[in-house]
């Protein structure tokens, strides 16, 4: 069965095909697949940490987190005074690298892309 089919065989509905659009959307941004990224490796962030690892300013960050929690791509915890920013879940992060893995390819010049040289990861 195709991953994108339900349960029972059906084509996705109209409003999950949206949808899709829109978090392909929300992760068409180089600075928020740059956070997803992050917080594969470290699992939880503040806002000024995440801005380093980025390269971008913290307001300029928290402003990107902040459309990623909306869309609940990322959560929130507190810890004292800090704000630390993880991952909803693992669909993010499969995403962004699909999406790199295809980069890959379309610049790999009829060459093998070097995810296929690598062993598999994520």
């Amino acid at each position: 069965m195709d991953a994108y089919k339900e349960v029972d065989g059906a084509e996705p509905s109209p409003e999950y095909v949206s949808l899709a659009a829109e978090v392909l959307g929300l992760l068409s941004d180089p600075t928020r697949i740059r956070i997803v990224l992050a917080l594969r490796q470290a699992d939880e962030l503040p806002v000024n940490a995440l801005a380093e690892i980025v390269g971008k300013k913290p307001s300029g960050v928290s402003q990107h987190l902040a459309r990623l929690r909306m869309a609940r791509m990322v959560t929130t915890r507190h810890e004292g005074t800090s704000v630390l920013y993880r991952l909803t879940d693992e669909h993010a992060v499969t995403l962004v690298i699909e999406a790199i893995k295809q980069a890959e390819h379309a610049i790999a010049n009829g060459q093998i892309p070097p995810h296929h040289h690598a062993p598999q990861q994520q």
